[in-house]
């Protein structure tokens, strides 16, 4: 296949505003094939929840993507508070490739970080296409101020992180999973990137942090 002609967005300006507290959804049901437009429910484990909740802290606002899966996960960690739906935050849109086993899916072969980002599936968005999409709803929820949760896919946070690293094609790099909480925090000098993927554990005890600065 090949590569999508649309370049990748351009990073703008540092700019202040709010910590953005990026947090994939719970499990899917329905696991084993690619979803990015398929609006599939979650499986909630209330001990997860409870313990992603602690980890997460307050909040001063909620995002969520309008997938249900996002919105069942929201509902869970905040159930007394109400969440702005974005269309903005949906993951990408796989195309001909939704749904597809992951075993099946087709082999672009050896491609640069930069080349697998501008490339799409058939009917379908790359990611570079995403992050165009999706780094300027972030950087509006972040210019609310405080401490913005953003109940989301793994496709939002890498958007994210594309916007702290100012390269989309490195972005990819990331792994995100569910239940896992990335913190970037906008600052003059650029997005800081608090941790990725972190994950509460059984007892509470966080896994996964990275942290640095882009």
């Amino acid at each position: 296949m090949r590569p999508d002609a649309a370049p990748p967005p351009s990073v703008p300006a540092p700019a202040q505003g709010g910590t953005l507290l990026l947090i994939r959804h719970a499990p899917l049901d329905d696991q084993g094939r690619l979803t990015g437009r398929r609006d599939l429910t979650v499986s909630i484990d209330p001990a997860a929840i409870q313990a992603l909740a602690a980890l997460i802290g307050p909040v001063d606002h909620i995002a969520v993507s309008p997938a249900i899966r996002c919105r069942q996960t929201a509902a869970a960690l905040w159930p007394v508070r109400d969440a702005v739906q974005d269309e903005a935050l949906w993951e990408q849109d796989f195309g001909a490739w939704e749904g597809v086993s992951y075993a099946h899916l087709p082999d672009l072969g050896p491609m640069a970080p930069d080349d697998l980002a501008r490339t799409a599936p058939p009917g379908g968005e790359s990611f570079a296409q995403v992050c165009a999409r999706i780094v300027p709803a972030l950087e509006r929820l972040a210019s609310r101020g405080g401490r913005v949760a953003v109940v989301a896919h793994a496709g939002t946070v890498r958007a994210g992180l594309s916007r702290a690293l100012g390269s989309v094609g490195a972005a990819l790099a990331f792994r995100v999973a569910p239940l896992s909480l990335t913190e970037l925090e906008p600052s003059p000098l650029g997005w800081a990137i608090g941790c990725v993927n972190l994950r509460a554990q059984g007892g509470g005890q966080p896994e996964g942090s990275q942290p640095g600065r882009g």
